[in-house]
C-alpha cells in the first residue's frame, strides 16, 4: 500500500504534461503555458516560477501574523522561548512545499509546547494555516480535510482540556474560561478549514491548468498525425498511378519500338511526362514537411484536377476508357475536385495493375446538384480484376478517408458481370467532418 507522500508523488507525475513526440507539441505546451500565465497574473505567475521567493514571502506572511504576539509577552523566559518558537516555525515553513506532512507535523508539536510555557501567547494555531495549505496543494481533498482534522484534535483537546485561560484576558461580565476555551476551539476549526479549502482551490486550478497543457499537446499530436496521414495518402496515390501508368508505358514502348519507331517515341515521350509530373506531385506534397511551407502549397494545385489529361494518360496507357459525365459541373471547390480527381485516378490506376482482359472500363461522374448528391463510378469488364487482398488495401482506405469528409462512402467489391466496381456517393453540401 502506497504512503500518502508516495501517493502525492504518484499525482504529480499523472498530472505533468505528456512527453511531446512531435515538433509542434512543445509550441502546443508553450501556448498552453503563456494563457495559464495571463489567467494568473503577472505576480502570481512569477511567485509560482520563483518557488524560493514564495517560501519567503510565506514566512514574511507568518511573521507578519504573529508579530501582535510579542505585545502580550512581557520580557523573560516567555519573551525568549515565543521568539524561539517563531523562528523554529518559520524554518519549518521554509521546507513545507517538499515535506508538507512532516512540516504539518513539526508544527502542531510547536504549537502545543507554545500554549503550554506562554499561555498568553496570542497566535495560537496560526502557523497551522500555512502547514494545512501545503498539504492541500499537495495531496487530494479528501485526505487534505482529515489531515486539518487530525492537526486540530491535538491543540483543541489541550485548550479544552488542560489550557486556563489568563486572568487577564478575562472580564467580568465576559464568557466564562470553558466558554472562551469553547470559542478558541471553533476559531482554530475553522481557520484550519478555510486554509485547507484556499489550497485545495489552488490545487484544482493547478490540475486544470496541467490538462489544459496536455490537451494542447494532444491537440497539436493529433493534428500533426493527421497531417502526416494526409500526406501519405497523397504520396501514395501519387506514386501508385504514376508508377502504374509508366510500368504500362514501358511495356508498350517495348512492344512497338521494332514495327513502328514513331509510335514507341510517342509512347516514351508520355512515359517521361509522367515521370515529371510525378516528381512535380512529389515535391509538392512533401513540401508541407518544410516549416516555411505556406497555405498555398497545401491546395489542390490545378493539374491535379485535370479530369481530361487524367484519362488521356490512361488512354495512352492501354486502358480502353470510357466516360461519361451528367449534371453541372463540379463546384468551384478545390478540396472536392481533388477528392472526385482522387478516386478516380486510384480506381483506374488499381484497374491498370491488377486488371487482365480488359475491353471495356467505364467511369460515370454524376452530379445531381438538385439532391447535393455526386456519385463517382468506376467499373471494368476484367478478369480477375481488382482484388484488395492483391494490395495493402491503403488505395480503398485512402478513397474511404476523402469521400467521409463529405458524408460519402466508397463501395469496392467484384461487379455481377465479371471485373470490379467502385462506387463512391458524396453530398458536397454536407458540413465537413
Amino acid at each position: 500500500m502506497r504512503t500518502p507522500e508516495q501517493a502525492g508523488a504518484a499525482e504529480r507525475t499523472a498530472a505533468a504534461p505528456a512527453e511531446p513526440t512531435s515538433a509542434t507539441a512543445p509550441a502546443a505546451a508553450g501556448r498552453a503555458e503563456d494563457f495559464t500565465a495571463l489567467r494568473r497574473g503577472r505576480l502570481r505567475h512569477y511567485l509560482y516560477n520563483h518557488p524560493r521567493v514564495m517560501d519567503v514571502v510565506v514566512v514574511a506572511a507568518y511573521l507578519l501574523a504573529t508579530s501582535g504576539a510579542f505585545l502580550r509577552v512581557g520580557p523573560g523566559t516567555a519573551l525568549a522561548w515565543q521568539t524561539a518558537q517563531v523562528a523554529a516555525v518559520a524554518v519549518a515553513l521554509m521546507f513545507r512545499r517538499y515535506r508538507p506532512l512532516s512540516v504539518l507535523a513539526v508544527l502542531c508539536a510547536l504549537e502545543i509546547v507554545n500554549i503550554m510555557l506562554v499561555p498568553s501567547a496570542g497566535n495560537v494555531g496560526s502557523s497551522l494555516w500555512f502547514g494545512l495549505y501545503a498539504v492541500a496543494v499537495r495531496y487530494r481533498t479528501v485526505f487534505s480535510f482529515a489531515a486539518a482534522a487530525l492537526a486540530t484534535v491535538p491543540l483543541a483537546g489541550y485548550m479544552l482540556l488542560f489550557y486556563r485561560y489568563p486572568h487577564e484576558f478575562l472580564v467580568a461580565d465576559g464568557p466564562s474560561a470553558a466558554t472562551s476555551s469553547v470559542i478558541t476551539v471553533i476559531v482554530l476549526l475553522l481557520s484550519n478549514t478555510i486554509a485547507t479549502g484556499v489550497g485545495a482551490s489552488v490545487r484544482r486550478g493547478r490540475d486544470h491548468e496541467a490538462e489544459l497543457r496536455q490537451w494542447a499537446v494532444r491537440n497539436a499530436q493529433l493534428a500533426s498525425i493527421a497531417e502526416r496521414n494526409r500526406i501519405a495518402r497523397e504520396m501514395h496515390d501519387v506514386v501508385a498511378h504514376s508508377l502504374t501508368v509508366m510500368v504500362a508505358l514501358s511495356d508498350g514502348a517495348a512492344v512497338v519500338v521494332r514495327r513502328n519507331p514513331d509510335k514507341a517515341g510517342e509512347v516514351l515521350g508520355q512515359l517521361a511526362q509522367t515521370g515529371r509530373n510525378a516528381l512535380a506531385d512529389m515535391r509538392r506534397v512533401l513540401g508541407v514537411l518544410r516549416e516555411d511551407s505556406g497555405a498555398e502549397s497545401r491546395s489542390p494545385q490545378p493539374d491535379d484536377t485535370d479530369m481530361a489529361a487524367l484519362f488521356e494518360g490512361f488512354r495512352q496507357a492501354g486502358l480502353p476508357l470510357s466516360v461519361t459525365q451528367a449534371g453541372p459541373a463540379l463546384p468551384k471547390d478545390p478540396a472536392l475536385q481533388l477528392t472526385v480527381y482522387r478516386i478516380v485516378q486510384e480506381s483506374l490506376t488499381n484497374v491498370l495493375r491488377y486488371g487482365t482482359s480488359v475491353s471495356r472500363v467505364q467511369v460515370l461522374i454524376d452530379n445531381d446538384a438538385a439532391a447535393g448528391v455526386l456519385k463517382v463510378a468506376v467499373s471494368d469488364d476484367g478478369r480477375g480484376s481488382v482484388d484488395a487482398s492483391m494490395g495493402t488495401g491503403q488505395g480503398i482506405v485512402g478513397m474511404r478517408e476523402r469521400a467521409r469528409i463529405y458524408a460519402g462512402t466508397v463501395a469496392a467489391a467484384p461487379a455481377p458481370g465479371g471485373g470490379w466496381a467502385v462506387e463512391a456517393v458524396l453530398h458536397p453540401a454536407a458540413e465537413r467532418k
